[in-house]
């Protein structure tokens, strides 16, 4: 059976899950549109996902994608905290603030039972994991109400072990993609590869359909990837700049100049690898810091810096997530991209 039957849509072409930068709003249009939209979870407590999901569930009865991060949450590391304090003091006396009130916080959760517990009255039909996958018990919970479960890998060895434990599809996330790096098995970002080398041998050593994803961004892009043996391709970057987006004016300007042209990825937004246009903070710190801490624990002492240089109209402390693609930036309604996408299944 093929993918797009298997998940219930029409079209091969799945919207990333963009936490920070979309709610229900996109997922609805995607799905209307005849792809697989979705809604990412990382950032929303049981009671705004739930809340997320009733107005999808009242917008449209197509299929929808739920999406979770899936890593342990890091023991405390006090030294750590203090060095990475130590290298923002200068740009907080640069905004007038106070490192020493910084509240301690995660900025995102896993996916756990109280998550389970609130997304299964709404039995979505596709519910994907990023880093990994969660306990077997909540594995089953989701399969139990008869949701197909798909998962990112960004090496061969990380798809066979996402087969091995029951996914139904694999996402080959190539080093292109925008956002974070759903690396798990290693923190080693050599391992990672383009999407075009990743995604033949992925094909190649799992037999359950892949999923293509990172750069990819117009018709020839699909066309490509499902020539190199993808069933389906996921989206990121295309859709940023979309009407149904929360993306900010800051960060759409960014995606629609020469900026777009120069993305890194870097640790100091969240403390995980991601990919996003540069910015001041990673030409000054470098991208990639070993005093930012453990992941998600990064994101508290950031969040005053981007509020601040935000409201004097910067972008040097905003995580501006985006692929190496962002060629097809537009502000559209996003109908209009998952239309120019599907020319490549031609």
């Amino acid at each position: 059976m093929s993918l797009t039957r298997q998940l219930g849509i029409e079209l091969p072409i799945l919207q990333a899950p963009m936490a920070g930068v979309q709610a229900g709003d996109l997922a609805v249009a995607v799905s209307v549109a005849g792809g697989l939209g979705a809604l990412p979870c990382a950032m929303l407590s049981p009671e705004a996902m739930a809340e997320e999901l009733h107005c999808i569930r009242a917008a449209t009865t197509r299929p929808i994608n739920v999406n979770f991060f899936c890593h342990t949450p890091p023991a405390s590391d006090e030294s750590r905290q203090v060095r990475w304090h130590q290298a923002l003091v200068p740009y907080y006396a640069e905004y007038g603030l106070d490192i020493d009130s910084v509240p301690a916080g995660a900025g995102r959760r896993p996916f756990d039972h109280a998550a389970c517990d609130a997304l299964a009255p709404f039995c979505p039909e596709v519910v994907s994991f990023h880093f990994g996958l969660p306990e077997p018990a909540l594995i089953e919970r989701v399969k139990g109400w008869g949701a197909k479960v798909l998962a990112s890998a960004t090496t061969v060895e990380e798809a066979r072990w996402l087969e091995a434990r029951g996914v139904d599809a694999v996402i080959a996330q190539g080093m292109e993609a925008g956002g974070h790096r759903g690396m798990f098995l290693s923190e080693d970002v050599t391992t990672q590869l383009g999407t075009f080398a990743l995604l033949p041998q992925v094909v190649a050593a799992v037999t359950v359909p892949v999923i293509a994803a990172g750069g990819i961004a117009d018709a020839r892009g699909v066309a490509a990837a499902l020539a190199l043996g993808a069933s389906a391709v996921q989206i990121g970057t295309a859709f940023l700049c979309c009407h149904e987006t929360t993306t900010s004016a800051l960060h759409r300007r960014a995606l629609m100049s020469e900026a777009a042209q120069h993305t890194a990825l870097t640790n100091l937004y969240t403390g995980r690898p991601a990919r996003g246009i540069v910015t001041r903070l990673m030409r000054e710190l470098g991208p990639l810091s070993n005093v930012a801490p453990a992941f998600p624990l990064a994101t508290a002492a950031i969040a005053p810096l981007r509020t601040a240089a935000e409201a004097a109209g910067s972008a040097d402390f905003s995580p501006l997530w985006a692929g190496q693609n962002a060629s097809a930036c537009r502000e559209v309604p996003a109908a209009e991209v998952v239309r120019a996408l599907a020319a490549g299944l031609r």
